[in-house]
């Protein structure tokens, strides 16, 4: 064996471990999309759900019908009941405008109660399709992305996708449709002062599509530095022994210091930049409100229009503008939502695991014969970490791989389990190159027990079955007596139904390998590798688990690696 790199963590094979590599805040950041792309994306989520999509526009259409029939009903009742004194028609036109309000009410309220359902649906969806492609993505993926980068993938890009459909989408509508229907009252009731409203539009949407395109980028900044953040704070929290024991904490504080500061910063300047909208857009609304005052003024001076159309002129005026502001806001709303989309189908463009080759077979008995024939691998092109390998392993045979860390050993697994493919040369079992053998045929082939042991947030009793699933609770409990795990099991305050906390933390490092253990015991595989298995546990403990493993040995190809 030789090995000029450093080996690689090792990953899980049916369950039986994880690997756990940061690169935290040294990671590249990803490259943004296009967004007329993202917006596509998203609307193959949201196509199957026409028909909901299409009872909320008439809900928005209907809504913005209502309300903007309440400024023409004012203009009516100043011109034709206050001035002359008409008060039975003032109460009837004042009922007719109650009505109208309510229903206008109860439109905003189902399209928003609709409308949040079918949020909720598309971000499961979309939730569901990320972490199934997560499932799918080669080991290698997982190696070089920081893991809370990509925890905020699966949970804050997915709510800001989430919270826009809920929000934006329907008052975004809600906007087009009151910009429509007030443009159209406008020119009805004064084609002049519409003119005269429409000097400050062009203004409003330079400046709308200036702030958003800038907005956008800002907040794609901000997200990937909220990811950032989030790797290492996931990364200290893990591993806190080692920062105690070599006293790093200050050196922690001062680093997360520097990544809460860049986050400050890239948020202050999204937040002040989309900030500018709401002032602008007043102060335009504030401008373009004065004109049509001063000019239906002198046209009312001059009987050209009467008092009536100038009040439901100035109020749609003030809808006018309104739409136009709350397009504006949701335009930030929107960038979030895009820059979140944008990272999440980043995830789901990534190459998943090599599809097994069309010919590939399942394993039906596996005698353990294996032959690693002139192995070449490298995890980069210019850095080979194993270069001309050649083991000759025979059914039953053990063999030990000893040697001083990154000198490949682990990577040796990492090929036999085809974590990764070799670069030359091959890798047979019973004669068979394991390329032409279905990946998880092959991998409930292997039994790995890791040196730093993975368990789940589960029961003990589930964790072991972990290695076979329709295990029973006899066969659980009778691998965990193999691997002399059973009378500590016992003395848990639940027995094998404990909860265990995060990893495990619950237990000693001894007592987790000894679950591993018993783990791989159940699992039964054909062929065994034991990275360090005994190396966590006392001396008794110990003795009582080489007996076991010894047991568990007979008749089956082992690999047995040492770190020496």
């Amino acid at each position: 064996m030789s090995g000029n790199g450093t080996g690689r963590p090792m990953g899980p094979v049916a369950g039986f471990g994880r690997g756990h590599h940061h690169q935290g805040r040294f990671a590249t950041a990803p490259k943004v999309k296009n967004a007329r792309e993202t917006l596509k994306r998203l609307g193959k989520y949201l196509k199957p759900k026409k028909a909901a999509l299409g009872l909320v526009l008439m809900m928005v259409a209907l809504s913005a019908a209502f309300n903007l029939t309440g400024p023409f009903l004012i203009g009516r009742a100043i011109d034709d009941y206050i001035i002359p004194g008409d008060i039975r028609g003032l109460i009837g036109i004042s009922v007719l405008m109650l009505v109208i309000y309510i229903l206008g009410a109860l439109c905003t309220w189902l399209q928003n109660h609709i409308m949040v359902g079918l949020a909720q649906e598309t971000v499961l969806e979309i939730r569901k399709d990320l972490f199934k492609k997560l499932q799918v993505l080669p080991l290698s993926f997982f190696d070089s992305r920081p893991h809370g980068d990509l925890m905020s993938r699966l949970t804050n890009d997915v709510e800001n996708i989430s919270n826009t459909l809920s929000t934006s989408v329907t008052q975004f509508f809600s906007s087009v449709f009151t910009f429509t229907g007030t443009l159209a009252m406008m020119l009805y009731l004064s084609p002049l002062l519409t003119l005269f409203t429409m000097l400050i539009v062009p203004v409003m949407l330079f400046c709308t599509g200036m702030v958003a395109r800038r907005t956008r980028l800002l907040f794609v900044d901000q997200q990937k530095e909220l990811g950032h953040l989030n790797g290492f704070i996931e990364e200290t929290i893990s591993g806190q022994k080692v920062v105690k024991l070599f006293s790093r904490e200050e050196d922690n504080i001062l680093e997360f210091e520097k990544c809460n500061q860049r986050l400050k910063a890239v948020s202050v300047r999204a937040q002040i930049f989309s900030g500018i909208m709401p002032p602008l857009m007043n102060l335009l609304n504030n401008i373009g409100f004065a004109i049509v005052a001063g000019v239906g003024g002198y046209l009312a001076v001059r009987n050209i229009i009467t008092v009536g159309v100038i009040a439901s002129f100035l109020n749609y005026s003030r809808q006018f503008s309104r739409p136009l502001n709350e397009m504006a806001n949701q335009f930030n709303m929107i960038q979030v939502a895009l820059a979140g989309a944008e990272r999440v189908f980043e995830v789901m463009d990534e190459e998943p695991e090599p599809a097994d080759e069309p010919d590939a077979v399942v394993l039906n008995e596996v005698a353990g014969a294996v032959k690693f024939q002139d192995v070449f691998f490298g995890y980069r092109k210019d850095s080979p970490v194993v270069k001309n390998i050649n083991l000759d392993v025979r059914p039953g045979q053990t063999i030990a791989l000893v040697g001083p860390t990154g000198a490949g050993k682990t990577t040796i697994v990492n090929l036999l389990c085809r974590f990764y493919d070799v670069d030359r040369g091959k890798i047979t079992i019973d004669g068979r190159d394991i390329r032409q053998i279905r990946r998880n045929s092959l991998r409930s082939a292997l039994g790995i027990v890791l040196q730093n042991t993975f368990l789940f947030s589960e029961s003990v009793r589930n964790n072991i079955r972990y290695g076979r699933l329709d295990a029973t609770d006899e066969e659980v409990e009778r691998a965990a007596r193999l691997a002399n795990a059973d009378h500590f099991i016992r003395r848990l305050p639940q027995g094998y139904d404990t909860i265990l906390t995060e990893n495990g933390s619950n237990l000693s490092q001894g007592q987790r390998q000894l679950l591993a253990i018993a783990r791989a015991i159940l699992a039964d595989p054909a062929i065994l590798v034991l990275d360090e298995a005994t190396s966590n546990v006392d001396t008794r403990t110990e003795y009582y688990l080489r007996q076991a493993m010894l047991t568990l040995m007979k008749g089956r190809t082992s690999f047995v690696i040492a770190h020496r």
